[in-house]
């Protein structure tokens, strides 16, 4: 995320797309891409998905093919070499490539940019950082209705938790005592 503090737009003829959501998002979201970058564009995908998406005419990275550190340390090997100018990260609101996205988005020198379920995608960086603060809200449950009850879930968690804490320790306090009465 080199260029999370600028503004500008790398160039380079090179994307590399993390397809961590549904195929037709991708689909959809590569011809606006073609049309902002120029058509000699390179895109190169990273996915757990078997086949080729439409308009795709990269490497296709496969993370089946890459388990395990050693595999990991493979395939940064091999994305680190393309030298991506610019990557872009499914973020749908489904659990499908969560630590992988996010290790590469991390590790990427690259400007990176978030499609969202409806095939939107705005840039990672500080300029849009109220754009990504309501997105992080809207994504952990802090926005509209559903942020009173997300609140009072997170501040009872402590208590809730330390009530089951102190129910399991009485429970086989009482267990120890009960054997220890039986025993002698």
């Amino acid at each position: 995320m080199r260029y999370f503090f600028r503004s500008r737009f790398p160039s380079g003829r090179r994307i590399l797309l993390i397809e961590s959501g549904s195929r037709h998002l991708l689909e959809a979201v590569v011809p606006s891409l073609r049309a902002m970058f120029g058509e000699p564009l390179e895109i190169d995908l990273v996915t757990c998905y078997p086949g080729i998406p439409r308009g795709i005419n990269g490497r296709i990275l496969r993370v089946t093919d890459y388990g395990g550190a050693a595999g990991r340390s493979r395939l940064w090997k091999d994305l680190s070499d393309r030298d991506y100018a610019v990557a872009g990260v499914i973020c749908s609101a489904e659990p499908i490539m969560t630590k992988w996205k996010w290790w590469l988005a991390a590790k990427l020198k690259s400007k990176i940019f978030v499609i969202n379920e409806n095939a939107d995608y705005f840039w990672l960086d500080w300029a849009h950082r109220g754009l990504i603060r309501r997105f992080a809200g809207y994504r952990a449950g802090l926005t509209g209705s559903a942020a009173v009850p997300t609140l009072i879930r997170f501040l009872l968690f402590p208590l809730t938790l330390t009530y089951l804490i102190l129910y399991a320790c009485t429970v086989h306090l009482r267990r120890k005592i009960r054997m220890l009465r039986t025993n002698s």
